[in-house]
Parts: structure tokens; C-alpha cells; sequence
């Protein structure tokens, strides 16, 4: 347990799967068919795939692979995971943390592409933020910092003022890589460094302070 914090910033930056949305069960049903096609053992294969896109996952788990049989993988990995919507719920307080974002500096940065980030965002009853970045977005995927750096430029926020939300190793890596503050989760996420650490949003409150900032308490 924590004691209640608050923090003082001027945009969220917000991971989906794990985060936002709870996807686990259609992320275990596709990278364990995949991990048992690859001969890989399933819960191995678990470890590395949470926050990655997913041609990389296949590059760290199988390194003598040519990449453009993972991308080749990915996109058919990728359709598969957009197709399949069963078990996707929110995560506890997400719609009521996205609503208290209305009007305020905010932005999606997932390792989905659009389609699975609509289509997941969708399936569990939530808004999509006016600003996303997706995988198309950028070159590296997390835990390399560049979709939290480029969400933090086109709000026009210093990254330093960013406050990051994530549930990955790999994310929270990529906020911290980033220079900003990161809130870390749900369980996944506590054993991985985050600023602090919430169980569900749930524990979080955004309220306006008046001066261009936001102050995030957290119970």
C-alpha cells in the first residue's frame, strides 16, 4: 500500500490493452496458439508479448528469424486479435477516468494498430481520446520512447508535464525512457519500477486546478 498521493501535470498519456482495457483473454488465446505453432513454451512467450508490438515479440523470441517473416506473422496475428472481441471489458474505472479527461490535454500510445485499438476500445464501451498514437505512428515500439515523446509534442506538452499509465514492463520502461512520471496498472505492473502504483483506476481522481494543470490524486 501507498499513502495517497497527488500529482501536478498538463496531459495524460495512456496505454489501452492492460490499462485501459482488459484484453488478456484474447491476447493468451492468440500468442499461445502462436507460441504452440513455434514449438515456444507458452508462458515464456507470455513474459515478452504484454506492451510490444507483436513482430518484435517474435524477433526477441525467435532472434535468427528473418524480420520480414515476423511482420508477415504480425499482420496476420494482428487480424486475428481484431476479429476476436470475446472477454474484452474495461478495466475497472476506465470510463468514468476517460470522462473526467474531457476537454483536457490527453492521448492514446498503444503498440495496436488503429484497427485493434478501435475495435478493442469499442468492444469495452469506451471512447477513443482525439489523439492516438498507434503502431503506424512510429518506428519503434515500446519500450522505446518515441510514441510517448511524439504524443507529448502534438499535445505541446513538455514531456516532463506528461503523466504516463501503463501496466507493462515494456510500457512503464518506455514512459520512464521518456522522462515522464508513470502510474503503473493493476498487478502486472507493480513489480516494474512505475512512479506509483494504483490496483484499478478506480484509485483515480483528475480534477482541474485552475492554471492549465490537472492534479491526479490517487487514493
Amino acid at each position: 500500500m501507498h499513502a495517497p498521493t497527488e500529482l501536478s501535470v498538463r496531459a495524460l498519456l495512456l496505454d489501452m490493452d492492460g490499462t485501459l482495457v482488459n484484453s488478456d483473454t484474447v491476447v493468451e488465446r492468440c500468442w499461445r496458439r502462436w507460441a504452440a505453432a513455434q514449438g515456444l513454451d507458452g508462458d515464456t512467450v507470455m513474459r515478452v508479448v504484454h506492451g510490444r508490438q507483436g513482430h518484435l515479440s517474435m524477433a526477441i523470441l525467435l532472434p535468427d528469424r528473418p524480420m520480414e517473416q515476423n511482420l508477415a506473422e504480425n499482420r496476420t496475428m494482428l487480424a486475428e486479435e481484431t476479429a476476436d472481441v470475446e472477454g474484452v471489458v474495461e478495466i475497472p474505472g476506465a470510463a468514468a477516468f476517460l470522462a473526467s479527461l474531457t476537454g483536457h490535454p490527453h492521448a492514446l500510445v498503444t503498440s495496436a494498430d488503429r484497427a485493434l485499438a478501435g475495435t478493442r476500445m469499442a468492444a469495452a464501451g469506451l471512447p477513443m481520446p482525439d489523439l492516438a498514437i498507434t503502431a503506424e505512428s512510429v518506428g519503434a515500439s515500446k519500450p522505446d520512447p518515441e510514441g510517448f515523446l511524439k504524443a507529448a509534442a502534438e499535445l505541446g506538452v513538455d514531456p516532463a508535464d506528461c503523466l504516463v499509465f501503463e501496466d507493462s514492463e515494456a510500457g512503464i520502461a518506455a514512459g520512464r525512457a521518456a522522462g515522464m512520471r508513470v502510474v503503473g496498472v493493476g498487478a502486472r505492473a507493480a513489480a516494474h519500477a512505475p512512479t506509483v502504483h494504483v490496483r484499478s483506476l478506480e484509485q483515480v481522481r483528475v480534477v482541474p486546478a485552475g492554471d492549465g494543470t490537472l492534479t491526479v490524486h490517487i487514493a
